[in-house]
C-alpha cells in the first residue's frame, strides 16, 4: 500500500476537507514521532493518514467509528498493527492501547487540532510563526479548543516524551506541511 493509494482512498471517502487536513496533520505528526522514537516511518505516517477515514461513512457514531476503519485499512493492505492503533485510537471500544504505535496516534490525534486552533487565533492565521510556547499556553486554557483532549495529549509520557518537548515536535511537523493544510 502506497502513500499515494492511500490518500487516494481517504479522499474518496472523506468529503470534509478540513477532516482532510487533520489526518494529514496526523501523518505529519505520527511520521516525526517514528522519526524521533526510531520505528517505521511510512507505516506510522499512514496510520495517522488512515486513523479517522470512516468517519463520514459512519456519520460521526462512535460505537462504529474506527471499527470500519480498521476494517478498511486492512483491505488497503495495513498491517495488523496498523489495524488496531486505528481500532484503539477511539475509547469507545475498550480496546486498550499497548503498542508505542497504539500510544501515538492516540496522544497525537488531539493535539493537531489544539495546534490549529492555536494558529487560527494568530492575526496572520499561519503555522510559520506559531511557537511551541504559544500552545503550551492555549493547552492550559480549559475552554480553548475544549474538544482537543488535554489528558490524551499528555499521554504523550507513554511514549517516552514530555509534554513540552511533544508540543514542540507537532508544531514543527504540522509547519513542515502548512501549505498542505492551507495554513
Amino acid at each position: 500500500m502506497t502513500r499515494e493509494e492511500v490518500l487516494d482512498s481517504v479522499k474518496a471517502n472523506v468529503e470534509n476537507e478540513n477532516l482532510i487536513k487533520h489526518m494529514l496533520a496526523t501523518e505529519a505528526i505520527m511520521r516525526s514521532l517514528a522519526s524521533r522514537l526510531g520505528e517505521e516511518e511510512e507505516e506510522w505516517g499512514l496510520t495517522g493518514l488512515l486513523h479517522d477515514i470512516d468517519v463520514e461513512l459512519t456519520e460521526g457514531d462512535m460505537m462504529t467509528h474506527s471499527k470500519l476503519g480498521a476494517d478498511l485499512a486492512r483491505e488497503m493492505g495495513a498491517s495488523e498493527a496498523m489495524a488496531n492503533a486505528i481500532l484503539c485510537h477511539n475509547e469507545a471500544h475498550g480496546v486498550p492501547r499497548e503498542t508505542p504505535l497504539d500510544k501515538a496516534l492516540f496522544c497525537a490525534d488531539p493535539l493537531t487540532g489544539l495546534i490549529i486552533a492555536a494558529t487560527l487565533v494568530r492575526p496572520d492565521k499561519r503555522l510559520a510563526g506559531l511557537e511551541a510556547k504559544s500552545v503550551r499556553k492555549r493547552f492550559k486554557e480549559k475552554g480553548f479548543a475544549a474538544g482537543a483532549d488535554r489528558e490524551q495529549i499528555s499521554s504523550c509520557t507513554e511514549i517516552g516524551l514530555e509534554l513540552d518537548e511533544f508540543i514542540e515536535l507537532g508544531v514543527e511537523a504540522m509547519k513542515g506541511i502548512a501549505d498542505d493544510l492551507g495554513l
